[in-house]
């Protein structure tokens, strides 16, 4: 059937005709359009309505330069970005680098089918990437992209070659981006090392705010001269017009969109101008830490905008409009978060402390002096962070205060902990255990993190802050989650606990803590014996039996895996063929369907309805246990409850959930506990109380992470393969416990990897395997 004459019409008809792949009317209307988007200015503040750009007196007339150090003024970089080659006939380029034929894409063609890329004739000198009709000589130059060193080029994209076929090659300019494409990978691959090297070789372009920077630390001595930098200069004063370009150069291209976050961004230097589009909103607002956490994470996920924002918060607070007034004061309470949480370029630091210095000489004893003085001293301490500040820290931090962290013990009060953005977590628990009369005892300690579903020690590098902001994170995520995340002070490795005295404070932890191991199934005894240690629970709680006495829920009492270990097992089913795993899916949705998910109901039932009886005979039992006990005291309930624990063996030991990968051949993963005790390395099969094997210290040869998720110990002629999630956790508590026993044999060093990073001797010690992330405890004098 032919086509109608209208849609024929619409399918040749393409703003020019298709002939012979080559495009008439579109590519003179475009390189017509590039000339004239090239001669835009680079870098500039454009007044509100006014298309010129301001202009920039330097201090300076002249500045002599030479080599790759030279910087262009305003006037002198569009002179020299702009090369006079206009849309006509040319001859021969005498510097050509690289000549060829490639494909463009012509308005998103890639991504219509139909439509195949227009080949042209690409000729590459030192200064710009040129594309002709034709390689014949006199030939009509179509366009041109003028190369700087803020241009980049993107490497063939291998996705991109299976879903179309051809390797890309991808230039981005200042106002263009060139999407060139090839069927050869060898002649993608030398088109991009071909521009990359042009790029490299060019100078640094600076801004007009870089050349200021550096005029005003010339002549810091020099009042006169710094007034009239600042009295000829607006780019350096406060504006409440928008601000067209960034303060600071920023490369060409689009932006890496898998990086990590939820947030999606443009180019750097579009999110340069937004961000100061949302410093100016800061000034009317009512409420704005929402909008300063807003900017903060922006500059953590985007870390090239650091230096941006400090520059545009320090010209924001250059001679406002209203010195110490309620926008003011705004602008100067987010330069005070910044400065706790990111720390400038040295260029911009220096520039920043001098506008500190300038301020608290022109307004002593004002609100802007008082956050001068606190932002120099923060950043004497901010060495970066990994979570931008909580809702909390920043209505702190506006007020240049400290927060009030809640540390809890188990066995004692919650202990409040004064402290700031720069606090680690080994500052405090040194406080705690000070405060707690700790200091005398061998053992360690340290904090964890606690929630209902994982605990895991706190880094002693680790910044609270960072902490307590990622509760905040996972509180609005989970607002169901109870109990919340909360910071506990616990013990972290036991050296000595025969020697514990029975009326102290670390006893009452030790007790605790081995409550803990019972409740989470990591004591092997006997169903007799744990009842018996819940009745020695239950009469530390509440004293003698009493029927008025509050009775805790039985999961806080006795391991909740041993009732469930006594239900039957759920009936075993061999997998279904193909066949009829289909006639399931296709019964699933009928009365079948229907069927089974009440058989399921019914099953589900009957399984609570038996666990509750196994729950009721066993606290029967544990009752009985509690009235044997009349008499006994708090003090000796807890004391006989810990000898019973420490009956085994293995108490005292740091218990992990691993598999072991070295098992026989044709053998799978086999589910162990790894023990990590003072003395030695034990191996124990889940509720097994005897180890499978233990190896001394002195018998381990090497130990480290073989990746992410693979924890490797080395047994004098053997190597073991764990897989776990915990391997730092592992690998920190190996070092810890030689590092503090003085192990007279350390083991042989093994070989990092290469991207690990070099341990210092003073650190760690000698021949231990780099962990990725320090976890090193608190502990006493002693250790």
């Amino acid at each position: 059937m032919p086509f109608p004459g209208g849609l024929w019409w619409l399918l040749c008809c393409r703003r020019g005709f298709t002939l012979l792949r080559r495009d008439y009317g579109e590519a003179e209307r475009e390189a017509d359009g590039e000339a004239e988007e090239e001669e835009e200015a680079s870098f500039e503040l454009r007044a509100h309505g006014d298309q010129g750009s301001l202009e920039v007196s330097l201090s300076q007339p002249t500045r002599s330069s030479s080599g790759s150090e030279r910087s262009l003024l305003v006037a002198e970089e569009m002179r020299s970005l702009i090369v006079d080659k206009g849309p006509g006939p040319v001859e021969d380029e005498p510097d050509a680098l690289v000549k060829g034929w490639l494909q463009r894409e012509m308005r998103g063609c890639m991504k219509t089918p139909w439509i195949r890329p227009r080949k042209y004739w690409f000729v590459l000198t030192p200064d710009s990437l040129d594309y002709y009709s034709s390689n014949e000589k006199g030939a009509r130059r179509l366009g041109s992209l003028v190369l700087t060193s803020l241009c980049s080029v993107l490497w063939p994209d291998k996705q991109l070659y299976k879903e179309t076929g051809y390797w890309s090659v991808t230039v981005f300019g200042r106002k263009h981006c060139y999407r060139l494409y090839t069927e050869h990978l060898n002649e993608a691959v030398r088109w991009v090392c071909a521009v990359q090297k042009v790029i490299d070789s060019k100078a640094p372009v600076q801004t007009p705010t870089q050349l200021l920077m550096r005029d005003v630390e010339e002549h810091r001595d020099s009042p006169e001269v710094l007034e009239q930098i600042y009295r000829c200069n607006p780019i350096l004063r406060y504006t409440s017009g928008p601000l067209y370009a960034p303060l600071l150069p920023f490369p060409y291209g689009s932006l890496d969109q898998s990086a990590p976050g939820p947030r999606s961004y443009t180019t750097l230097r579009d999110e340069a101008v937004k961000l100061f589009n949302s410093l100016q909103q800061l000034e009317s607002e009512r409420d704005p830490v929402p909008l300063m956490q807003g900017v903060l994470q922006t500059c953590l996920d985007l870390p090239p905008l650091v230096d941006e924002i400090y520059c545009q918060l320090v010209k924001q607070t250059t001679e406002p409009p209203a010195p110490g007034g309620q926008g003011d004061l705004h602008y100067w309470q987010l330069l005070t978060c910044m400065s706790c949480t990111f720390l400038p370029s040295p260029p911009v630091l220096r520039f920043l402390r001098f506008h500190l210095d300038r301020t608290e000489n022109r307004f002593p004893a004002s609100e802007m002096a008082k956050y001068a003085c606190f932002i120099r001293e923060a950043l004497g301490k901010t060495k970066g962070r990994e979570c931008v500040p909580s809702l909390e820290e920043i209505l702190v931090l506006m007020q240049r205060q400290e927060m009030i962290c809640t540390v809890h013990c188990p066995g004692a009060p919650a202990c409040s902990v004064a402290i700031s953005s720069h606090t680690t977590a080994e500052e405090v628990a040194q406080e705690l255990v000070s405060r707690l009369g700790l200091s005398q005892s061998p053992n360690l300690f340290a904090l964890y993190e606690q929630s209902r579903r994982r605990e895991q020690p706190v880094g002693s590098a680790t910044l609270l802050a960072d902490v307590l902001t990622r509760f905040e994170n996972l509180a609005g995520e989970d607002r169901e989650q109870d109990p919340p995340c909360r910071l506990c002070f616990k013990h972290y490795g036991f050296l000595d606990t025969d020697n514990v005295p029975r009326d102290s404070l670390e006893f009452a932890l030790l007790f605790e803590q081995a409550h803990e191991m019972v409740l989470r199934g990591y004591v092997p005894t006997s169903e007799e014996t744990l009842q018996t240690l819940a009745a020695l629970r239950l009469q530390s709680l509440n004293s003698d039996f009493s029927t008025h006495a509050p009775f805790p829920r039985l999961e806080e009492l006795f391991p909740p895996r041993v009732l469930h270990a006594r239900l039957p097992p759920l009936p075993h089913r061999p997998p279904k063929c193909r066949g009829a795993r289909l006639r399931a899916g296709l019964l699933a949705g009928g009365l079948w369907g229907q069927a089974l998910a009440k058989q399921r109901a019914e099953r589900d039932q009957r399984l609570r309805g038996r666990l509750r009886e196994e729950g009721a005979s066993t606290m029967a039992a544990i009752v009985e246990k509690w009235k044997l006990l009349q008499g006994m005291g708090r003090p000796e309930a807890m004391a006989a409850y810990v000898a019973l624990v420490r009956e085994w063996p293995g108490f005292g030991s740091t218990l992990f959930d691993v598999d072991l990968q070295a098992s026989p051949v044709g053998a799978g993963p086999q589910r162990l506990w790894l023990g990590i005790g003072a003395k030695a390395v034990s191996l124990y099969k889940p509720g097994e109380p005897e180890p499978l094997d233990s190896f001394c210290y002195g018998r381990i040869s090497s130990f480290g992470a073989s990746d992410s998720s693979t924890f490797r110990l080395s047994v004098e002629d053997r190597d073991l393969l764990f897989e776990t999630s915990q391997v730092d956790e592992i690998a920190q508590l190996l070092k810890t416990y030689l590092a503090s026993a003085g192990a007279q044999r350390l083991p042989r060093p093994q070989e990092p990897p290469t991207s690990a990073p070099t341990l210092e001797p003073t650190v760690l010690p000698q021949g231990l395997c780099p962990a990725p992330s320090p976890w090193p405890p608190v502990g006493s004098s002693h250790s």
